[in-house]
């Protein structure tokens, strides 16, 4: 079947389509909901009620109590109210509502009458309010108003919203009219990408413009202190934003920023601003990111480093970085249709993101290693503290004192629906694969789409049609895949790709099918050179996973040692795997034969081997064992 091959993607800004549009049907994101919903979202809450975090919002702590309330426990707390409005959203839940709403209404038994809300001031320090710039104040602020939109959108109930639209005015007048706070901008960016959303769910220009002020005035302020520790390069306020060229400090607030900015250039149509935000996207993916979708690379600061600067064993890979990576890369899609930011997205989303949590849904990660030697880490362990590196941890855990990363990750796989479509005019984009299915606006009118994909085990998609239309579907080539075949009502279909996305139009029909069918095969991946622990190793992937070996499944191995012939073709299996299946990979390796010397002549021997991969989200699920993701090459 031939189509129009002169075929032009608008340039138009896009338009997201968002969770509350779309439901999850099927497949892989069906079984990661469930999980969440059945178990993720109450273990959440469990372990912040036993640490204090709820009780923190009655504001009655006393000096000598436990539990003394932190400067981020709101942050924490609207996270997992943001979450369970995505639970909400698709089914609603009177239990779980009513909990919901009583954490609002502590809320709003202590906010002040001119519309203050803070847990941690009102109770510790109510008269250093807006005085200190890296007490996060402004940062817990976003996240509630992010989970005061999300709550009324699920259920209509607008009390929260209401408060925080009251607290936003009060820091309106104090921060962009008075300039009464001691500070100009947040220390931790949030609130920037909130206001942005709180100005499109409302309309009100006010919150644009305050988002705008906050975005602007970053890094042109002698009066935005740091940490004695750190430098302005950790709060991204070492320059103005438009002459920010690379991602400098804190991997989460940098990234955070970065989201407000890329909103800022769609609704205000500024293409300077949108030139930076490429380049500092181009910065991180090409030079600051991991194979596994990780940023951040160190822990002094949970910082990027400099270019090119990815150790193994002691990577950082925040995940709360990573899901906010994804954010901006979705951010980014709607500025411009390029398929480098959906590929970028789906790396971190189903590596680094997904190994934030075990398979049984209820222990996390904060920091995510490409390698792990349980040896470096037991030695480690045993030394007097002030002799100790920093190494991440092996094993999940429930809960950590700084717990952003949880209920980060319960609000995103809640709405990961957000990442499947966007609409410029009557061109419809499919950026991530997932079974769904929902109504999307189009300049044309509404189309329904039906998704169906055993994505990302398979790379087979099959989009239908349940609605007459005259529109453009455009469908997404990943950069990995090397081969594709598409076809519509099973005809082949001629097209030309168009930066990453294949664009069908014709005058749709209600049932008409286009499938799409990726090549799956495995792949190998050199690091460049100047990578120095990866040089000259090779890393596994299969269509948007990257895959490890763990000693578990390869008890008689030392994994780095392991030599891999990048031309082979493996095999790949489905096989049952903690509770789920996964894809196991089969790979012939071999190694040295061991010896006892320290150092011997070159040589040696080596033996054959059968190396056994699982996907790098899995690892750790089943015993504290040496892992590896990069393995010699020939």
């Amino acid at each position: 079947m031939k189509v129009n091959l002169e075929v032009k993607m608008e340039r138009k800004k896009n338009r997201q389509i968002s969770c509350r549009d779309l439901d999850i049907t099927g497949g892989f994101w069906q079984e990661k909901q469930r999980l969440f919903r059945a178990v993720t979202l109450n273990a959440v809450y469990d372990r912040f009620e036993e640490t204090g975090r709820f009780e923190a919002l009655n504001c009655s702590w006393k000096e000598g109590m436990p539990d003394k309330p932190h400067i981020f426990w709101d942050s924490d707390v609207a996270k997992w109210i943001e979450g369970a409005a995505y639970f909400l959203l698709k089914q609603r839940d009177d239990e779980l509502e009513a909990r919901v709403d009583e954490l609002i209404s502590r809320m709003e038994r202590q906010q002040w009458e001119d519309g203050y809300l803070n847990s941690y001031f009102t109770t510790v320090e109510p008269e250093e309010r807006f005085r200190r710039r890296t007490d996060h104040e402004l940062y817990c602020a976003g996240h509630l108003i992010e989970a005061a939109i999300a709550y009324a959108q699920a259920t209509g109930r607008k009390k929260l919203l209401a408060m925080m639209e009251k607290y936003v005015a009060l820091i309106d007048r104090v921060f962009r009219q008075e300039h009464s706070a001691a500070f100009d901008t947040p220390g931790h960016e949030e609130i920037e990408l909130a206001l942005y959303r709180l100005y499109e769910y409302t309309g009100k220009e006010s919150y644009c413009r305050l988002a705008e002020y906050f975005v602007d005035t970053r890094g042109t302020s002698s009066r935005d202190e740091t940490y004695d520790f750190a430098d302005q390069e950790h709060m991204q306020s070492h320059l103005p934003v438009r002459r920010q060229k690379t991602a400098e400090g804190h991997s989460v607030r940098a990234l955070y920023l970065y989201c407000a900015m890329a909103d800022q250039a769609r609704i205000s149509g500024e293409e300077e601003m949108e030139q930076v935000c490429r380049t500092l996207f181009e910065n991180i993916t090409r030079k600051r990111m991991y194979i596994t979708g990780g940023v951040g690379s160190t822990h002094r600061g949970e910082s990027f480093t400099f270019d090119y600067d990815l150790p193994e064993y002691t990577a950082y890979n925040e995940t709360c970085a990573s899901i906010a990576l994804a954010m901006f890369c979705r951010r980014m899609w709607l500025l411009e249709a390029d398929g480098r930011y959906a590929d970028c997205a789906e790396r971190a989303i189903y590596n680094t993101v997904l190994s934030g949590v075990s398979l049984s849904g209820d222990s996390f990660f904060y920091e995510n290693p490409i390698a792990a030697d349980p040896a470096r880490n037991a030695f480690n362990e045993s030394r007097a503290e002030g002799l100790r590196e920093h190494l991440p941890i092996l094993s999940r855990v429930k809960v950590f004192g700084c717990s952003c990363c949880p209920p980060n990750l319960l609000r995103f796989v809640g709405s990961i629906a957000d990442y499947m479509y966007s609409v410029s005019g009557n061109t419809i984009y499919a950026h991530c694969y997932m079974d769904a299915e929902g109504e999307l606006e189009t300049d044309a009118g509404k189309v329904r789409l039906k998704q169906e994909t055993a994505y990302p085990f398979d790379g087979r998609i099959r989009i239908t049609t349940e609605t007459d239309c005259a529109c453009t579907i455009a469908v997404r080539i990943p950069a990995w895949s090397e081969g594709w075949k598409l076809t519509v009502n099973g005809e082949k279909v001629e097209t030309v790709p168009q930066k990453g996305y294949l664009p069908v139009h014709r005058e749709w029909k209600s049932g008409d099918y286009l499938e799409l069918e990726l090549d799956m095969k495995i792949r190998f991946w050199e690091s460049n050179p100047r990578v120095t622990d990866t040089c000259g190793r090779i890393a596994v992937t299969r269509g948007p996973l990257v895959f490890c070996a763990e000693g578990i499944d390869n008890e008689d191995l030392l994994l780095r040692d392991v030599r891999l012939d990048p031309e082979q073709s493996g095999t790949i299996r489905m096989k049952p795997f903690e509770g789920t299946v996964l894809p196991v990979l089969e790979l012939a390796g071999t190694v040295r034969k061991q010896e006892d010397d320290l150092y011997v002549k070159p040589g040696a021997g080596r033996k054959s081997v059968s190396l056994k991969l699982i996907p790098y989200f899995a690892w750790a699920n089943r015993s504290v064992t040496q892992m590896n993701t990069w393995f010699l090459e020939g």
